[in-house]
């Protein structure tokens, strides 16, 4: 099968390009090769478009509201609008089932809105693992580098191989109708439970702001059906590679 991979140098896309090439031909699309979304060329004969290009995060949305609004759902509606007649999984987010909180839950909402009938908007809970992004949780963890906590958050924490094996579960059963669904483990772990697992010691201990979920856990049983389950716990994880 022939796929156009936006966001192929990004976290997600860079493990998934590794996860697919050896079975599908895969045209990689990303602002790092010099592919813009918003006036790149997009002419091309593909089976499938798996569409991870974007901006994310919560906090920087909040200071670059316009940039979130013109690279998620501004460049995305091109790729829609081109690619309408064939598949398109595209990457959302579970902050998108409450979308009043910050601009990038907005724009990841408003993406799931205008996508095409024959689309899935995969809401992705918390990503890490090789790749992730330094500023992020988890890599904070394990170099035991945690500035605060917030402590009335839960996390539903999804290692990527399982996100590799959940796109691999919808590319083999395609789901014609237009859906989304969320891709997580099902279970979500309170922050201080994390920290306190590890002995890592924070003095910082606040409650969270309006501007993100308190808890982020997923729904699952679409892709239970479809025979999936994650593979990876998180706490074995962070056991074997803390570096304390």
């Amino acid at each position: 099968m022939k796929i156009l991979l936006t966001g192929s140098e990004g976290f997600i896309g860079q493990n998934l390009q590794s996860f697919l090439k050896d079975k599908h031909q895969l045209i990689c699309l990303d602002k790092k090769l010099g592919n813009d979304l918003l006036h790149c060329d997009l002419d091309y004969d593909v089976d499938l478009v798996i569409h991870l290009a974007g901006l994310s995060g919560v906090r920087d949305s909040l200071d670059n509201p316009a940039d979130y609004w013109i690279n998620n759902v501004v460049a995305s509606h091109r790729l829609f609008e081109k690619f309408k007649d064939k598949q398109i999984l595209y990457a959302s987010s579970s902050t998108a089932s409450e979308p009043w909180r910050n601009p990038y839950a907005m724009s990841k909402y408003y993406m799931e809105h205008i996508a095409p009938k024959n689309s899935i908007g995969m809401r992705f809970t918390t990503v890490y693992g090789p790749g992730a992004r330094e500023e992020m949780l988890i890599p904070r963890l394990l170099r035991n580098d945690v500035h605060y906590i917030n402590t009335d958050h839960k996390r539903d924490f999804i290692h990527v191989n399982d996100i590799l094996s959940a796109i691999g579960v919808l590319l083999r059963d395609k789901i014609t109708k237009k859906k989304v669904i969320d891709i997580g483990t099902g279970v979500s772990n309170n922050l201080l439970d994390i920290i306190s697992q590890l002995n890592i010691n924070v003095d910082d201990k606040r409650i969270g702001t309006m501007f993100e979920r308190k808890d982020n856990k997923a729904d699952i049983s679409i892709l239970i059906e479809l025979g999936w389950k994650p593979e990876i716990n998180l706490f074995d994880y962070l056991k074997e590679n803390y570096d304390n």
